[in-house]
């Protein structure tokens, strides 16, 4: 059973890196009109060129897998600002789709809290889909798709579960076929657990990304021994490794809040139950020191009897 490790967005140690830099629209609509795509311009150039050096970093340290930031563009989906992000960057986007291709990186976005499909208003699920379209134009720009995913949670309850559920695969159908191919589920850590996003995700044939800390947090008396061949078997229509979210508790009173690093004693039980499947899996790590913490949980892994580090970024069971 082999395991390929990734983070997200921040490469920590790489001086001046972030691929998040931000024009916000109090900023912007302050700025002369003809200042303010070149603004724009300015720091999506900025974005893309320090996600190529964090890619090129990845490549260094053979680590497989990477989130983009959801932030590379500024401003991307305001309603008041509409501006061509792809054609100007034509060739940069290209440029980091060739390293991923070249060096068979496994990339992802995750949307942000607000991309949701359970909102009684329109407006919200409007919002939805016209978020998922720009992230799924970034990952078209660097002709990455078919590697890639987007992933999203299912949304609040609204005071009633079920109901709520029912809206969800109503509002979906909003969101185009090309486009909804391309995303994932991901069990949450207040309310949906995992055996309700497995169920969702088997009606709506998306694959499901198992978050541990979030099924800890939010058992509701679900054994993940029962159902981890069924989530990784909804992966199997896009023929892509399954991928899950590791991280573990800031603290008992801060449980759902991600460390800085990753407890591998809280990880292992779930280590014991993936070995029995003995299945392939990547594991995307979600804590506050992002390539640090992926790469210490690596070597914590990597001391384990029976484990064997074969990368820089990956290892076997």
């Amino acid at each position: 059973m082999k395991i390929r490790f990734g983070y997200v967005a921040n490469a920590l140690g790489l001086w001046d890196a972030s691929p998040s830099k931000t024009l916000n629209f109090a900023r912007y609509s302050k700025l002369p009109e003809e200042k303010r795509l070149d603004n724009l311009i300015y720091v999506t150039a900025q974005n893309l060129y320090h996600t190529k050096r964090i890619l090129c970093y990845n490549i260094a340290h053979e680590i497989a897998l990477y989130r983009f930031s959801s932030m590379l563009v500024p401003l991307a989906t305001h309603p008041e600002v509409s501006w061509d992000y792809i054609t100007p960057f034509k060739e940069e986007w290209k440029e980091l789709g060739r390293l991923v291709k070249k060096y068979n990186l496994r990339t992802s976005f995750h949307p942000g809290q607000y991309t949701l499909f359970t909102s009684p208003r329109t407006e919200v699920t409007m919002n939805a889909v016209k978020d998922m379209e720009y992230h799924y134009r970034m990952l078209e720009a660097m002709d990455i798709l078919d590697t890639s995913i987007m992933n999203i949670h299912i949304g609040g309850a609204y005071g009633d579960k079920e109901h709520t559920l029912e809206r969800f695969h109503t509002n979906l159908k909003e969101l185009p076929n090309d486009i909804k191919y391309y995303m994932t589920l991901e069990n949450d850590d207040k309310t949906y657990n995992v055996k309700e996003t497995l169920e969702t995700c088997e009606k709506e044939k998306v694959p499901m990304i198992l978050d541990y800390h979030h099924y800890i947090a939010n058992k509701d008396a679900v054994e993940i021994g029962e159902f981890i061949e069924r989530i990784f078997n909804t992966w199997n229509h896009r023929e892509l490794i399954p991928k899950v979210h590791i991280s573990s508790p800031k603290s008992a009173s801060a449980f759902r809040s991600h460390a800085d690093y990753v407890d591998v004693e809280f990880v292992l039980p779930f280590l014991e139950v993936a070995k029995e499947l003995n299945h392939n899996f990547d594991i995307m790590i979600e804590a506050k020191q992002k390539n640090l913490a992926m790469h210490q949980l690596v070597e914590d892994i990597a001391k384990i009897r029976g484990v064997k580090r074969i990368s820089g970024a990956s290892v076997e069971i």
